[in-house]
């Protein structure tokens, strides 16, 4: 009998080899890169030279029908990167950014938006100058569309730098993030017109490409209200786990109405399509601490996206470089360079607000490129408008930036991870390692005072801020540099213990913003002899059981560390909302105001609400809602 088939009539005799050897390299990758010490290395940049390797020493393994397999699954897997790049662009912020007040000078370069415009506009000029020099070293048949390669960016390297800093929710950071979406987004719609129109022409068909702006407009607005749709909501909350993953189907479907209706218009316009369909993605989710998220980022990064790295590298052609002959130093050196440059001459819009070292340091980890320009050469090479050997210098080049930019940049930019703000955690205990994760997801920096060497060695395989220390003597909050202003968290689990470094902080450093926990009396009062705060053990057990029995729904909403929203204290410092009511002020939809302290007064604010510096307004709301809070009660 035939088992091939037998189930479904589904033949049985794919050889699967060659996607398992793609798959181990791919699982091995990241675990190689943390065994070495290498875990802030791009693994994307050692799975494209993995896959090179697979291509020229294992080619024998691979047949003409699983190449062409693998080679579906890596488009797949483009798709899911240029989706992702999308659900990168925070829309809510890019509105904010938008400006309200007549624009001068000093609110200009203030302004992430106006800034990162300027920016890209720069960078494409400097880019088709650049274009015309190198065209001198080698002929380049379309200098509008070799200036679009050269001015892209990459969201999925400068993110991950940021957030390992901490610096990505400051000003800095925010300018830089904008910038980079700004890059992404104009690119791809350059690249989608420019494309077809080298494809097809001045047609009238150019317009189809308005049809996927019009199909973002009508599934926004479509999403949206039924999103807030009770019946709509109760039903995916329900059939969101478990085998039905309704709201990734739901994703999945979004991804492909987008990629074939794109398909329709022209092939080359499929880039725009997923990018469009991840921007729609975004609005309708809170990116920052949304499950939904994790599990796109498990089906894209655990699986599609490295089988396409991977067969980016297995289909590298390193003879077509041998076109450029005698010239190929000289024109990737100059390559590189101009790459520099049309993002490092931009990022001086920057000095003015943070320096010239600071802002340099900006521009070249702006000049970091992936996904996009890997992306942008290969639709060139299919319209024969890039020749096989600038393709292959392009991705030669995505390596190089990947690898080079983020360590200019730390160079350039050298952060001292135990200054600044900071939670300060004593006590590498479980409750200690749980916080600092928590407070990690909120982009809050933590550091964890530990005197077990084993123990804080795991806590550094972790990725945790750990300092080897006693916290009972003065020299180790020293340094750690404590600054009045940082939290200390006193959780070493033994009273005696705790309440020694509680006395050490305060009388030798009269440090104020001290927290630990007590579980009797006795503890309690030693505590508030001291004037430290502390946490009722017995009584949050008491009331968390309370909130599970009474508002389960509004419990998991504030304490699961991947819903929606947040609570937060912000004191109003801005004096020009001093005397305003609260319905006058626009505040973000994703927000609201739940209490207000003034003095010793508390109360439950309304429209007619006038708000006064000083007030320590209590807030919920998404990350992006928390934002747009601190701009309006600080700045």
């Amino acid at each position: 009998m035939n088992t091939s088939h037998i189930l479904l009539n589904i033949p049985f005799d794919f050889n699967y080899l060659p996607l398992l050897i793609i798959i181990l390299s791919a699982w091995l990758v990241p675990i190689l890169l943390s065994v070495f010490g290498l875990e802030k290395l791009p693994s994307v940049i050692i799975e494209i030279i993995v896959g090179f390797f697979i291509g020229h020493y294992l080619p024998h393994l691979f047949t003409h029908e699983s190449i062409v397999a693998l080679d579906v699954l890596a488009l797949s897997g483009f798709i899911f990167l240029m989706f992702l790049g999308g659900l990168e662009i925070d829309v809510d912020q890019l509105f904010a950014s938008i400006p309200k007040k007549k624009i001068t000078t000093a609110r200009f370069i203030k302004n992430p938006l106006l800034v990162g415009l300027s920016f890209f506009a720069i960078s494409i000029v400097l880019s088709y100058f650049g274009t015309l020099a190198l065209s001198t070293v080698i002929e380049i048949s379309n200098f509008w569309y070799f200036s679009l390669i050269m001015v892209t960016t990459s969201v999925g390297i400068i993110l991950p730098v940021l957030k390992n800093r901490g610096e990505i929710s400051g000003r800095f950071g925010q300018m830089l993030i904008v910038a980079a979406a700004i890059a992404d987004i104009f690119s791809i719609i350059l690249f989608s017109f420019t494309a077809f129109i080298i494809k097809n022409g001045f047609k009238s068909e150019l317009l189809l490409i308005f049809g996927l702006f019009f199909a973002f407009f009508l599934f926004s607005r479509i999403g949206l209200r039924l999103t807030q749709k009770p019946r709509f909501k109760s039903i995916t909350y329900h059939l969101e786990h478990a085998a039905s993953q309704i709201q990734v189907r739901g994703t999945l479907l979004i991804i492909l109405i987008f990629v074939v209706l794109s398909q329709f218009i022209g092939e080359e316009t499929i880039l725009l399509g997923a990018f469009l369909s991840g921007i729609l993605l975004s609005v309708f989710l809170h990116k920052g601490r949304s499950i939904h998220v994790v599990k796109l980022d498990g089906i894209g990064y655990g699986f599609f996206i490295p089988i396409f790295f991977i067969m980016v590298g297995f289909h590298f052609d390193t003879s077509a470089l041998k076109e450029l002959d005698n010239g190929i130093f000289l024109f990737l050196g100059l390559l590189i360079i101009t790459l520099f440059l049309v993002k490092v001459i931009p990022s001086l819009l920057w000095t003015r607000l943070f320096g010239i070292k600071k802002a340099i340091s900006g521009g070249f980890l702006m000049s970091s490129r992936l996904s996009l320009i890997i992306a942008a050469s290969k639709i060139g090479l299919d319209l024969e408008i890039i020749s096989p050997a600038i393709n292959s210098s392009f991705i030669l080049m995505a390596v190089i930036t990947c690898l080079f930019s983020p360590i200019i940049y730390n160079l350039l930019n050298p952060m001292d991870s135990l200054s600044g703000d900071k939670v300060v955690i004593v006590g590498g205990s479980s409750s200690g390692v749980l916080l600092a994760r928590r407070l990690k997801i909120h982009s809050k920096s933590s550091v964890i005072i530990e005197n077990s060497k084993n123990r804080y060695l795991e806590m550094l395989s972790k990725g945790l801020k750990t300092h080897l220390g006693c916290a009972f003597t003065a020299k180790t909050y020293e340094e750690i540099k404590l600054h009045p202003d940082n939290y200390v968290v006193v959780m070493t689990g033994n009273e005696k213990s705790d309440i020694k470094v509680c006395q050490l902080l305060r009388k030798e450093f009269q440090h104020e913003k001290i927290i630990t926990k007590a579980d009797n009396r006795e503890f309690e009062n030693k505590l508030k002899l001291l004037n430290v705060e502390f946490i009722d053990v017995r009584r949050i057990i008491a009331a968390t059981i309370e909130n599970l029995i009474t508002r389960p729904a509004t419990y998991h909403t504030l304490i699961e560390s991947f819903d929606d929203f947040s609570v937060e204290e912000i004191r109003v410092r801005n004096k020009y909302i001093n005397g305003i009511a609260i319905k006058e002020i626009p505040f973000h939809k994703d927000g609201s105001l739940m209490l207000i302290r003034r003095g010793q007064n508390i109360f439950i604010p309304h429209g007619e609400t006038c708000l006064k510096v000083d007030d320590l307004i209590t807030v919920l709301g998404t990350n992006t809602a928390m934002e747009n809070f601190r701009t309006q009660f600080l700045n």
